[in-house]
This record gives C-alpha cells, sequence and structure tokens, in this order.
C-alpha cells in the first residue's frame, strides 16, 4: 500500500486538525523519481514537492495554518509520466480516483461542553407527549382540538395540497414535567423540544411570537418550572431555534391581522418590514420553500440580528430561563455570519450552552447557496443532527454491507472536528421522517397518498421482523461515536410514515413493553461504559453482512459485534477478549464469537461492566 489517511503509518494525524498542527505524510513508492503533494481549495491549487528517503517519499506540510476544508490528492512521476493518487473508499490511495482526500482544520480553541457526551438526548414533539391537567386553553377559534388522545393525526389538505396542521392533542411542558421520571428512566439527560414558541399550527415551526411560549403549552412560568425540575434530575433542555422564517400569520409579518401590532404585510413602516425579502410589498415576498405563510427572514439585517443575538435577545431570553442551549432548523439556510452571532449569544448566556445545527449531509464540506460552509471549523455550531450515520444504519440492518458501512463511519470520523464528533446527535428517527420502525419493516410508501399512509398499520409479523432490526440498529445508534437521541415513542414501536403519520401520540399504556426494557438496559450500559464518551473507535472484524468494532478509553473498552444477515456470523475475537466479560450474547468458544442471524454480542473490560444489573 502506498498510503492510507486512515494509518497514522503514512498520516501523522488522523481526522480533523487543529490550526497550529504541522502533519507529516508519507508515501512509500521508492520506484518513483519525484513526487509532489496537490492541496486544493474553493481558492486555487498548490504543488508542494515532497522530498525522498530509502522507503518513499514525505512531506511535512505548514500549509494548513488557517481553519478551512482542504483537499489533498499525490502526483508521482517516473519515467512513464506522472500518475495521480486520490482517495479509495477505505481511504487507501488510488491511482485515477477521482476523488480526493479531505483534510478539515479547525480553530485550536474550539471547545465543546464536555457534560453532553455522557449522555442520551430524547426529542419530544410536545403537542403529542403527555397532556397533564392545566388551566391552558386553546386561544384562537381555527385550532381543532381532538377529544381522544388515542386519535389519529388529522391530514386535512390545504393549500397545494400541503396538511393544515390545526389538530391539536393538546400536549403541554406540565405534561413533560410530570413525565421527567420516565425519561429519566431511559437514562436521557438531554431533551430537545421541537418548537414551543407561540404559534398557529401543532407543529409550530410558523413562529408568531419568540418571546413566549405557545399558550396551549403553557407559559413562560412553566418553562421555568420544566427547566428547573428536569435540572434537579440531571437534565437539560435544548430548544428548537427556527430563525429563516416567521410565520405570516405572526406578530411580526400579521398578513392575517390577528395581532393589534402593525406588522410587515401591513406597513412599509413596520419596525419589522426590513426584517423581510419583499419583491413587490405586500404579496409578493421571499417564503420559505415557496410556503406563503412562511416568509423568509433576512437573517442579516441589524435589527433582525440584535433581536435574535443581542443583550435582550431570543437566545438570551431563553438561556435566562433556563434553556441549555438550541438547535437550529435548516442550518444550511442560515448564513455564516448569523451562525456565528447566534454561538456568541449561546455562550455569553452559558458557557456550557450548547449550539446543534441541522445538516442531512456530511456538514463538514457542505456547499449551500454556492458557498462552502464554515459549520464545524469552531466558531459556529457545536456539532449537527448526524443523518449520515442514520442513513449509514438502516441501509446496513436492511441487508447493507458492512465494509460499506465502516468505510462511511470512517470518512464522518476523519472529516469532523473530534469534539463534534463526540457531541453528534445520533438518530435513528425525527419529526422529519419515516417512525424507524415503518421504515425498518413496513411497505414501503413508493410515493403512495396520505389517504393510503393514513389506513397501513403493520401485521404483528412484521412488527416482530421490525423490533429485532431495530435492537441492530439501536446498539449501533448507542455504541457509536455521538450520543443517542431518541424520538419520543420510538421505544414503544409507534409507527407510521411521514407526517403528520409520525407524529403520533404517546401510548402511556406501553411503558411496561419489552421494547422499553430494552431501550432501558441500553441506556445503562451507555450510563456505566467510560468508552461510549468520546472513546476511540477501533475497526475490528467486517464483512458483507456484519460488523465488529472497540470503543476504548483507558482501561475501560467495549466490544460491539452486529449480524443483520440471514446466516450465523463467526468472529475470530481480538487478541486478549476471549475470557472477558460477555454482556449480550452467547459465550465465545475457544476465541471464537458466534453471531446468530439478526444476532448482536457486546463483550466489555474494566470496572464499569461489574456495575450492569
Amino acid at each position: 500500500m502506498i498510503f492510507n489517511s486512515h494509518n497514522k503509518q503514512y498520516k501523522s494525524h488522523f481526522g480533523a486538525v487543529k490550526t497550529d498542527t504541522q502533519i507529516c505524510y508519507k508515501l512509500f513508492a521508492p520506484d518513483f523519481d519525484k513526487a509532489f503533494m496537490i492541496i486544493i481549495t474553493d481558492e486555487g491549487t498548490e504543488r508542494l514537492p515532497m522530498t525522498k528517503e530509502a522507503d518513499g517519499w514525505f512531506c511535512i506540510t505548514k500549509s494548513f495554518d488557517k481553519c478551512g476544508v482542504y483537499f489533498y490528492r499525490f502526483a508521482l512521476i517516473n519515467g512513464l509520466g506522472e500518475k495521480e493518487l486520490g482517495k479509495g473508499q477505505d481511504g487507501s490511495g488510488m491511482f485515477d480516483s477521482a476523488y480526493s482526500f479531505q483534510q478539515t482544520v479547525y480553530d485550536k480553541d474550539f471547545t465543546v461542553p464536555k457534560d453532553f457526551g455522557k449522555g442520551i438526548i430524547y426529542q419530544i414533539f410536545p403537542d403529542r407527549f403527555y397532556k397533564a391537567e392545566s388551566e391552558n386553553m386553546p386561544p384562537f377559534p381555527s385550532d381543532r382540538i381532538l377529544a381522544d388522545w388515542e386519535d389519529e393525526p388529522e391530514f386535512a389538505l390545504g393549500f397545494k395540497g400541503r396538511v393544515i396542521n390545526n389538530d391539536y392533542f393538546c400536549g403541554n411542558l406540565l405534561g413533560i414535567q410530570q413525565k421527567l421520571p420516565y425519561i429519566k428512566s431511559l437514562g436521557c439527560t438531554t431533551i430537545y423540544l421541537n418548537p414551543i414558541f407561540e404559534a398557529h399550527s401543532n407543529h409550530r415551526y410558523n413562529t408568531a411570537d419568540y418571546m413566549n411560549i405557545d399558550p396551549m403549552l403553557g407559559t413562560n412560568e412553566d418553562f421555568k418550572n420544566l427547566c428547573r425540575s428536569a435540572k434537579e434530575q440531571g437534565i437539560s433542555i435544548i430548544l428548537d431555534g427556527v430563525f429563516s422564517h416567521t410565520g405570516s400569520d405572526s406578530i411580526y409579518f400579521n398578513r392575517e391581522g390577528r395581532y393589534d401590532s402593525e406588522g410587515a404585510y401591513q406597513s412599509k413602516s413596520s419596525p419589522y418590514y426590513n426584517w423581510f425579502n419583499f419583491e413587490q410589498w405586500p404579496n409578493k415576498y421571499g417564503a420559505w420553500w415557496g410556503h406563503i405563510t412562511l416568509p423568509e427572514t433576512n437573517e442579516l439585517n441589524e435589527d433582525f440580528n440584535e433581536f435574535i443575538n443581542g443583550k435582550d435577545g431570543v437566545i438570551s431570553h431563553w438561556m435566562k430561563m433556563g434553556a441549555s442551549g438550541f438547535r437550529l432548523d435548516v442550518a444550511d439556510e442560515l448564513p455564516d455570519e448569523f451562525i456565528e452571532n447566534i454561538r456568541t449569544a449561546v455562550k455569553s448566556a452559558d458557557k456550557n450552552g450548547i449550539l446543534y445545527g441541522e445538516v442531512w449531509e456530511d456538514a463538514s464540506n457542505k456547499i449551500s447557496y454556492d458557498k462552502r460552509r464554515r459549520f464545524l471549523l469552531g466558531n459556529e455550531l457545536d456539532s449537527v443532527m448526524n443523518y449520515p450515520f442514520c442513513n449509514m444504519i438502516i441501509d446496513f440492518v436492511k441487508g447493507g454491507s458492512g465494509v460499506d458501512f465502516i468505510n462511511g463511519v470512517m470518512q464522518i470520523l476523519e472529516n469532523y472536528p473530534k469534539e463534534c464528533v463526540d457531541t453528534l446527535m445520533n438518530l435513528l428517527g425525527t419529526h422529519d421522517t419515516e417512525r424507524i420502525i415503518t421504515l425498518l419493516a413496513g411497505e414501503p410508501v413508493n410515493g403512495r397518498d396520505r389517504n393510503w399512509q393514513s389506513r397501513q398499520k403493520m401485521s404483528e409479523e412484521q412488527l416482530s421482523e421490525g423490533f429485532k432490526l431495530l435492537k441492530l440498529a439501536t446498539v449501533l445508534q448507542y455504541t457509536l461515536p455521538g450520543i443517542p437521541c431518541v424520538y419520543y415513542g420510538d421505544e414503544l414501536l409507534i409507527q407510521g410514515y411521514r407526517d403528520p403519520f409520525n407524529r403520533k401520540t404517546f401510548d402511556w399504556s406501553k411503558t411496561e413493553s419489552e421494547s422499553v426494557q430494552w431501550y432501558k438496559k441500553l441506556g445503562e450500559i451507555r450510563t456505566k461504559c467510560p468508552a461510549l464518551d468520546g472513546g476511540e473507535f477501533i475497526a475490528a472484524q467486517y464483512e458483507d453482512g456484519y460488523v465488529s468494532f472497540v470503543r476504548a478509553k483507558g482501561e475501560d473498552e467495549i466490544y460491539v459485534m452486529v449480524n443483520p444477515s440471514d446466516e450465523a456470523a463467526y468472529i475470530w475475537l481480538l487478541p486478549g477478549w476471549r475470557d472477558d466479560n460477555v454482556i449480550m450474547g452467547d459465550e465465545p468458544v475457544d476465541g471464537i464469537l458466534t453471531l446468530p442471524p439478526k444476532g448482536i454480542a457486546i463483550m466489555g473490560r474494566g470496572s464499569w461492566v461489574s456495575e450492569l444489573k
């Protein structure tokens, strides 16, 4: 092998590095007469000569002296001409590859709150979690209150065939507060709440008033009480920040005339007029993905920025009330400068506050609106929602290649700063995706309409098969680098296709089910094992049908083996592991562990193992 970016024999530092770090790159190619390292950025290309030594060529680069995403490849020259060495799927060098290696360089002063890496995140869609008795009444006649908690969400269609989202089950903040002991029993240390500010839909992504809790959910005082009670149980609250647009039915735009304030739609002299992008006032304006009920904001407007990020702005307001951070909706649609300002506001309010972003692709090299984004370079997000891992896990447990899975994991670990990796929001489903049990074993939607989707119920056979696959998926979710994030009710095997069927109410009669006990067991392992909090990831054996890897931190290690195939897999255990503790699965025989079809095995090393129940 000439080069492999995953191996320190060829590259002195694995993955992303901090500024002022020198990296030595080495090629084992002594038969070539010359060698160059080619560094490619969005600004241009640089060609660095490499130095000859007995067994090849090396280069200690000083070019990576500022934050950025650099791509590189190598040129090797002999009497037959020049050949370029690019990147293969497993990080090895490959002649004539169309792909380049990536080197992320981030701010040496970048830090992420350490406590978040130790736990589990629980995502709640507030209207559907739990309805506690309160005096909160529906404030607006357009709201439809569904009397029966067990009803199906409505899917009545409005403008251009879009779901109206005006049906409410009246879950509230007091309900979440009352169910904190249940959330704690899953091992969860953070709650991520979908939007809770006043709005005129059950999803509340069309913000009407950033400074107040939606009256149907409760009051600002209820939010303070929730945060206070949560912190007493070691649980932090993260809010959904929706800043790329507001609702047209809001204090700020007021197209529907609901509010006494003079909105941008009503007057050019409105204090909010410059927050929005009018092409022809008042009816022609920039709207999020063409939804006229979601007028886009001008995030670089000085007044809007001050309103969100200023000393008494939205971020500061909610952090002072007890929030521990924000998740930014559609982060790739927000300007870098605006995200930097949000980060400053979060950290000014609480140095241990955290900032996540919604990015569906590799966030380290993402290009949006023709611009390379700076999400993970140290001045913007702490970390992101980890959709790449989600897709890899689902593909693998549904019959994909273990080799592709490990290669995909290694690519993210290579591209992201370790601080970001350790706090990745590792999800299997959200309010934007099909329920994970449906995705794993339900009938594929294949473009069929909501009428068809609303009628679908998984059979007992499908549910049984889905739970088998979910066990495999959740073992990976809970043991890969990052933090597992559970979408409320996935532990109950709630099924459903996309909005609104993925937003059903939580069935509180099922909290003692086998599936909930499974999540509690994984939560215990996650909580007790120190190696799962920032430990090294070491790929062990992996083939098309199965994977195994180790997470290690000092003397504490966990060895994870997953086989989603229909055939047994035989794992030759790593040296020294044949006598260690089996936490899940069968005991090894003569150093070989047999994984049955759709089987799991977990072994552990360290004092933490004896603490498991």
